[in-house]
């Protein structure tokens, strides 16, 4: 009797994992199927597993709202390959560095990536390896985990918009993830040509003539008599200083040119109470505690354009200069002009269990 309920429940177990087994299989099957994408709208051409999921949304960052795209083959099995794409955040340099543009965007995709591949909340967590510029365009590489999967991220930022390109599996497959981040194709950044305005073509179309003494004889015999500012050095019996007539014009010019010269950043202290936005470093597991200071430069918009580690435990400095550089104030002013601002980020870190 003991034996044949052991039977019985052996074969309800075979039964059961019989369509988990061809579901796993239907899946490996698929993705022997390659495409070459290039979705309407985007500037990318990239190979993935045959029709892909593609979804279109908007969620608020801050006080906008950006625009998404995904495009998506994942299994329950495993790997996971996506593009995600972003945009909402126009290329501003007088209003929005290309630095912070980057560091916004990489925010946000932290924020809306994870909950497409696990519907469950997982942890996650995101670590800068690399920069990683490609065909003129910014980009940066990172390693990624959402729960049980691990991998790869690769994210670039074009003057229309975000890309990430995503690699992640339960077990490490380096042929598959080099097989997609490799096909991921941009075209070459175009430079901007300076533009020549209506005013500047026409001065270098004007050819110097002899000039025209009988226009200036008439000119003169013409003048007003008693009008000092009509008249002649010989005729006013004043002698001018050489080089006195343009110094109040070269005076303005230099002082405009010295108005134009960028002020040296501001010191700002300790900036840590000064944040607007200070994402908290993700701490290692099991690492040691401990304080980090990190030197940040801020620009005219609030954005941190450089930061280092100047002192704390090494093991986590990487990890403070990368939340650091996320980090957003609220712009500082000096006699009503927008200037850049020199401090300090301090970080404590509390040991992990």
């Amino acid at each position: 009797m003991h034996f044949r309920r052991l039977h019985f429940a052996l074969a309800i177990l075979l039964l059961n994992a019989l369509p988990l087994s061809a579901q796993v299989q239907k899946t490996a099957e698929a993705w022997t199927e390659w495409e070459t994408i290039s979705p309407e709208g985007e500037e990318f051409t990239v190979s993935m597993p045959k029709n892909p999921s593609k979804e279109s949304s908007t969620f608020p960052y801050h006080k906008m709202e950006l625009n998404a795209r995904l495009y998506l083959a994942k299994s329950s099995a495993g790997p996971v390959l996506a593009i995600a794409s972003l945009s909402g955040i126009k290329s501003n340099p007088a209003a929005y560095s290309d630095f912070a543009r980057f560091n916004s965007y990489i925010d946000a995709f932290k924020n809306f990536f994870p909950a497409k591949v696990r519907t469950k909340e997982a942890p996650s967590k995101l670590t800068l390896v690399s920069s990683r510029p490609f065909h003129g365009h910014t980009g940066r590489s990172y390693k990624l985990t959402i729960g049980d999967l691990s991998g790869s991220v690769h994210a670039f930022a074009t003057r229309k918009r975000f890309y990430a390109i995503v690699s992640l599996n339960t077990k490490k497959d380096e042929a598959l993830e080099e097989k997609f981040l490799s096909s991921f194709v941009l075209p070459e950044r175009q430079i901007e040509q300076p533009k020549v305005t209506a005013s500047t073509e026409a001065v270098q179309n004007v050819h110097p003539e002899e000039p025209n003494l009988e226009k200036q004889e008439g000119n003169t015999r013409n003048r007003p008599e008693g009008n000092a500012a009509n008249q002649t050095p010989e005729e006013t019996g004043v002698t001018p200083t050489p080089g006195a007539a343009g110094a109040g014009n070269n005076q303005q010019q230099n002082q405009g040119r010295q108005q134009n010269q960028k002020r040296a950043p501001i010191s700002g202290g300790m900036l840590n109470g000064k944040a607007i936005y200070l994402p908290k470093p993700e701490v290692p597991y099991g690492e040691a505690g401990g304080v980090v200071l990190v030197a940040v430069v801020i620009d005219e918009q609030g954005g941190v354009i450089e930061a280092r580690a100047v002192s704390g435990p090494r093991h986590l400095h990487a990890v403070a200069v990368n939340a650091a550089r996320l980090a957003r104030f609220t712009p500082t002013l000096l006699m009503g002009e927008p200037v850049r601002v020199s401090g300090t980020i301090s970080y404590n870190f509390v040991k992990s269990n």
